[in-house]
């Protein structure tokens, strides 16, 4: 087997990538010629309202052969409403391309990538697109990306003509100028043959710099970086080049099996597809695949290359390689096959906004809860909620784009005709102070289970955890792990109807018994304990916060600050340079969900907006919102052992 290497082409909106991927299809042979988004051909772009809105919302497959190399590329969306399918993507990836525009320069969904690939430590090469706009500055980008994401930059191309339609780029020798200079000091810093070439006044051998520039660029200590223009062809052999010096994929063939499922999509004709990349092992048709918390354990029937919107028989999957494996009906996204890869995962989407959909016809209630299931499938941030008794239907989005490509899913593929209503900020809970929870749960027998907990909160953005000070002759371990495990859904619904956050449960204390301990009590008495427990800590609401960055002209200076103190935000000294300014602000969500608008209107739409979420902080009860709790109360004990022992 030759080398593999799995990429992900990330940007902010409208940077490009599509059009880049088509043009590296193009030149590496696998298309007759190139698709764009405007012409609604792109491979990659496949889907019937991607070609209609002519954006991304979904990770796209697909494959290309440059110089011995298999790349196994995937295009991903850049809208901030689709993060999370950005997010699953970066899991499976050897090396990513940050497409940044060399008009627009950094925005702000580049800055929340950069930082993202940072932490995964996954290396990257830049391509700075677009020289051929007007305006394009590549200089001016090139020392922007220097000063806010890293110094380190190997740019391998020259350029001429920017901002004209015959610009033009061409490969610089590792050996001369700037980049020079660059390898030159790299290499003399980690190699030591390098450093006895320049201790000796000897010039380095330019198979010293190439290895060098190998290593620290697998490493994440250099970014090979290429400029072109994906619309006219231009620097896309240059950009194939450039991948080459990014590290290939391991290929652990006789090691067990390890994969991870970054996408489920639903093939009406194949039935479920789990996208899966492998990171050791070799799975054939017709083996059992393992899938970590699923039982029974699946058999695959078909394993499939995905090219875009086709497939391809591959028969089988091999470690470092990326496909589609059929006939895995439990099969979730985000499930771990065989062993853990141990990779590291970063969050780049958070679903701020819960809607309630409707059907347009009553009648079809029930397909359009199964319909949405599917859909959840597919994107478990959806966090599909059905309130059965109630008869309501929710789910959590990034964004109000995602809702109008939720809707046109279900018309296309389920041909229901939805509604939404009117978006409303998800808030979230946090202890305000230590205390205790107990519940002893010994009433009406046959019952015992005793909790005892201890409850403290932890730092925003700290999520929750739990541990047991508990021995197993207090507790059985089997009944501490079912605490453990019902903390989570118990954790959904505090005392104002959001999730409980930032906090760490410990199990101080209970007791089981040998006679009138039934398997599910520990179930039955978590929730109150925890119920108990927040009711003495009592709860702080938190809101979601946003970042936003406005580029305007100087004379908006005094409106932008009145309407950023009038969102009871905060806001950083702007920057004023040639009569415009910038200014960077941070605001509850609830308060400026519909200030792009207002700000587009003020700055007659040359104004530019950019928006990242900034976590979450403390809000006044007055301010925020409360929900309304579903299904039953844990602190009503008697209606809640009633239901637990399905006696309701």
């Amino acid at each position: 087997m030759g080398d593999i290497l799995n990429i992900g082409i990330v940007a902010h909106a409208d940077a490009g990538k599509t059009t880049l991927t088509e043009q590296m299809l193009y030149r590496a042979g696998e298309v007759r010629s190139p698709g764009s988004v405007d012409g609604h051909n792109a491979q990659t772009d496949w889907l019937d309202i991607e070609r209609r809105r002519g954006i991304s919302v979904r990770a796209a497959s697909t494959r290309l052969f440059w110089k011995d190399c298999q790349i196994n590329l995937i295009d991903t969306p850049g809208h901030v409403d689709f993060a999370g399918e950005v997010q699953r993507s970066l899991s499976v990836l050897d090396a990513a391309v940050l497409v940044i525009s060399a008009a627009e320069g950094i925005q702000g969904q580049t800055e929340v990538l950069w930082e993202a690939l940072r932490k995964l430590e996954l290396p990257t090469l830049v391509f700075l697109n677009k020289l051929d706009r007007a305006g394009a500055a590549p200089q001016a980008v090139l020392e922007a990306i220097r000063e806010r994401f890293s110094p380190h930059l190997a740019v391998l191309t020259g350029w001429a003509g920017a901002g004209e339609r015959d610009c033009r780029v061409f490969p610089l020798s590792p050996a001369q100028g700037e980049l020079g200079e660059f390898l030159t000091e790299l290499a003399v810093e980690h190699d030591d043959e390098a450093a006895a070439c320049f201790l000796e006044d000897q010039p380095i051998p330019g198979p010293v710099l190439e290895r060098v520039l190998r290593a620290q660029t697998a490493a994440c200590g250099a970014f090979p970086v290429v400029l072109g223009a994906a619309s006219l062809g231009v620097g896309i052999e240059e950009l194939l080049d450039g991948l080459l010096w990014l590290p290939r994929a391991e290929q652990e063939t006789a090691a067990p099996v390890s994969g991870v499922v970054y996408r489920v999509e639903h093939d009406r004709t194949m039935g479920k597809a789990a996208h899966v990349r492998l990171f050791a092992g070799t799975l054939v048709n017709r083996d059992p695949v393992p899938i970590r918390g699923r039982e029974p354990v699946e058999k695959v029937t078909q394993i499939r290359r995905v090219l875009g919107g086709r497939t391809v028989d591959m028969g089988r999957l091999s470690a470092g390689d990326i496909g589609a494996l059929y006939g895995l009906s439990g099969v979730r996204t985000g499930d771990i096959i065989g062993e853990n890869p141990l990779r590291r995962e970063v969050q780049l989407a958070m679903p701020l906004l819960k809607a309630q959909v409707r059907p347009a016809q009553p009648e079809q209630l029930t397909e359009l809860v199964s319909a949405m299931q599917e859909l959840t499938e597919e994107d478990p941030l959806l966090n599909m909620e059905w309130e059965k008794e109630e008869r309501e239907l929710y789910i959590q989005v990034t964004g109000t784009i995602q809702l109008e490509v939720i809707c046109a899913f279900l018309k296309d593929r389920f041909h229901l005709d939805v509604s939404f209503g009117d978006p409303s900020v998800i808030y979230k809970e946090t202890p305000t102070r230590p205390g205790r929870g107990v519940e002893h749960y010994t009433w009406p027998k046959p019952c015992w289970a005793c909790i005892e907990f201890a409850i403290e909160p932890l730092a925003r953005g700290a999520g929750f955890r739990f541990e047991s000070a508990v021995d197993d002759r207090v507790i059985l371990s089997r009944y501490q792990a079912h605490i453990a495990q019902a903390l989570p859904q118990a954790l959904q619904q505090g005392l104002y109807g959001w999730e409980v956050t930032d906090l760490k449960i410990t199990l101080t204390g209970g007791s089981h018994h040998l006679i009138h301990t039934h398997p599910l009590d520990f179930f039955t008495a978590t929730p109150m304990a925890l119920m108990n427990g927040l009711t003495d800590t009592g709860t702080t609401l938190l809101e979601p916060m946003v970042t936003l960055r406005f580029s305007a002209g100087e004379e908006h200076l005094g409106r932008l600050i009145r309407d950023v103190l009038a969102m009871r935000g905060s806001f950083d000294s702007p920057v004023l340079r040639s009569g415009s300014l910038t200014l960077e602000a941070r605001v509850p969500v609830a308060e400026s969900l519909n200030y792009p608008v207002t700000f587009a209107m003020f700055t007659g739409g040359k104004g530019v907006l950019t928006s990242r979420f900034s976590g979450y902080e403390p809000c006044p009860l007055e301010l925020g919102k409360t929900a309304k709790r579903r299904g039953l109360d844990p602190r009503d004990q008697e209606k809640w052992i009633l239901h637990a022992r399905q006696a309701l």
